[in-house]
């Protein structure tokens, strides 16, 4: 069997953006990243089928360096510092980080626990990789015939939402977001570029860094839930945690990379740390969870209280969304905000076969248990409940009801 990943900028580009920060910051923090599947009950045979292939697939990644023109490209990008390049042009995976077994329950189990500067690279190649092998065994002409067919519907869609914008209305922006959801690489970037040919001025990006470097467009992201949540195990006091990270977060990029993600204990309690110096550093929110609709009504209503004009600042939604989901939210919001949208799933896989909802995510930092309290129920995601009870008394987040 051949590599699937070639490249180790075959990633989201927040991945580079974090790994910049935690290199500078706090490159000694140790961590511990957890697979999860949040839909096995729709899966056509069980992900732990695909162990034995994962496991050669990781020893083909971990072989991988950045070669020299991949690492010109980050050097050209103005947010990313020459000493980080440097770092990278040393760097390599280790395969001792990473552990893919079968639990007792039978199900695919992989572990990620090492320095953080290594292990939070793995998080989007490991689970591009189980997606692909997972459809590989399913995949027929019929399926991407259905695929095609999908796209194509996707593109007269995309052209006639740009057709119908109106001349002084704030740019209708879509970006793909797929990468750690996709059927495979070359569907992907198959997407990327009819997208792209279809309609230039909607189609603003991908988070994939190889394939924007590929394509010659721009690549797309700033932070995840995983950077934020670092600081709850960091020398802060838990309460301080969203602050500390927002605050190191400027230091860092001084006005670049301005989007803030809100949902990692939640809304309200996000905007209660985003005060004016905040709403003034950073261009705009990300919507990950919860209703987006309300969410965004909350943050203009923050703004307004700040007494910013909310029309200089940009809503970033990224939560299950699709071509339709996002044109309605754009109408919504146009006259209020600058608004961007990242599509992930529905871009990269959406083949008429059930994808799969599959995450890795961080569970402990410096050997303690960090959390994500979403906004929306079954995305709260942590390994250590009274920890979670704690977080919740902190940031006075009631608990959901059953």
């Amino acid at each position: 069997m051949s590599a699937i990943i070639h490249s180790l900028l075959d990633t989201d580009l927040y991945k580079f953006t974090m790994l910049q920060v935690v290199l500078h910051k706090f490159p000694q923090t140790d961590s511990v990243y957890h697979f999860r599947c949040r839909n096995l009950e729709d899966t056509v045979y069980p992900l732990s089928d695909i162990l034995d292939e994962l496991n050669q697939q990781l020893d083909y990644l971990c072989q991988l360096t950045f070669k020299e023109d991949e690492l010109q490209y980050l050097r050209n990008l103005r947010f990313i510092k020459s000493d980080f390049v440097d770092y990278l042009e040393l760097f390599q995976l280790k395969r001792r980080f990473i552990k893919a077994s079968i639990d007792a329950e039978g199900r695919l189990d992989i572990w990620i626990e090492g320095p953080m500067v290594q292990a939070m690279m793995f998080e989007i190649f490991v689970l591009a990789l189980v997606n692909e092998l997972y459809f590989r065994r399913i995949r027929s002409k019929e399926v991407l015939d259905e695929g095609e067919r999908r796209l194509q519907a996707k593109l007269e869609l995309i052209k006639s939402y740009e057709r119908g914008q109106q001349p002084n209305d704030p740019p209708f922006l879509v970006s793909d977001f797929g990468t750690r959801r996709r059927y495979s690489f070359e569907w992907q970037k198959h997407v990327i570029e009819e997208f792209h040919k279809a309609s230039p001025s909607v189609f603003r990006g991908t988070s994939n860094v190889l394939l924007a470097k590929e394509l010659g467009i721009t690549p797309i992201g700033t932070m995840a839930h995983e950077f934020l949540q670092a600081f709850q195990a960091l020398d802060v006091r838990l309460r301080n945690f969203q602050k500390a990270a927002l605050e190191t977060w400027v230091q860092e990029y001084r006005g670049d990379l301005g989007i803030a993600l809100t949902d990692v204990v939640g809304m309200d309690a996000f905007l209660r740390d985003f005060d004016l110096y905040f709403a003034k550093l950073f261009d705009g929110l990300r919507h990950d969870s919860g209703d987006p609709y309300e969410w965004g009504d909350k943050a203009y209503k923050h703004y307004r209280k700040l007494k910013i004009d909310s029309r200089t600042k940009m809503l970033t939604f990224s939560d299950g969304l699709n071509l339709e989901k996002a044109w309605k939210l754009h109408q919504y919001f146009k006259d209020r905000f600058q608004v961007s949208f990242g599509i992930g799933t529905n871009l990269t896989n959406d083949m008429g076969q059930t994808p799969l909802n599959i995450v890795l995510k961080l569970v402990e930092c410096n050997g303690q248990s960090v959390a994500k309290i979403s906004d929306s129920p079954g995305k709260t995601m942590t390994d250590n409940d009274t920890f979670l009870a704690y977080l919740r008394q902190v940031f006075d987040i009631q608990e959901p009801e059953v």
